[in-house]
């Protein structure tokens, strides 16, 4: 790959975000965290992007990708129905996860740059990060928001990651906004 362009300039066109649930019921539970997890000092949000080739495997062959994408990530929330959670707040400052079934936010969306013209150095800090992730209203913070965001383009995905470190341990995800914790 070459180095990218110091002036390279870019265009994202997104469509309004939506939710994505569970494609079959899930339970509505509230799961009460760990006293590590509820630091306050704990609750920020990490952005990353990942970029992933469209390899035209034969399951997504003569379909849109957005849509296989947004289709398998609802059969997936039927057994991962955290992600579709919020973080709510009880009185005692305690977190607890609020299993509702609202969704993850997702978003699609076009740019005009191809993953070659970005260059060799696609690893952080990635230099076109704020051009590229979408900013939902009231994703911003870690209480009340969505848990997962994930923004979509035909051939690449970008992705914000948010989490709560309190366990320590990352949530791994491949196209995912999260905060929270281990269940």
């Amino acid at each position: 790959m070459a180095q990218p362009s110091a002036s390279l300039v870019f265009k994202v066109t997104r469509r309004e975000h939506e939710p994505v649930v569970p494609a079959k019921p899930t339970p509505n539970e509230h799961k009460l965290l760990s006293d590590i997890d509820d630091q306050e000092g704990l609750r920020f949000q990490i952005p990353v992007i990942q970029f992933y080739r469209n390899n035209d495997h034969a399951f997504t062959r003569g379909r849109e990708p957005v849509k296989v994408i947004r289709e398998a990530l609802a059969q997936t929330l039927v057994f991962y129905y955290l992600f579709a959670r919020r973080l709510r707040e009880v009185p005692g400052g305690k977190l607890i996860v609020d299993c509702n079934g609202e969704g993850v936010v997702f978003i699609e969306a076009d740019a005009d740059v191809t993953l070659e013209q970005f260059g060799d150095a696609l690893q952080p800090p990635f230099p076109c990060l704020e051009e590229l992730l979408s900013d939902v209203p009231g994703s911003q913070g870690v209480l009340n928001s969505p848990l997962l965001l994930i923004q979509t383009r035909g051939i690449m995905i970008v992705t914000e990651e948010c989490m709560n470190k309190g366990s320590g341990k990352e949530h791994g995800y491949s196209v995912t906004k999260l905060q929270g914790v281990d269940e």
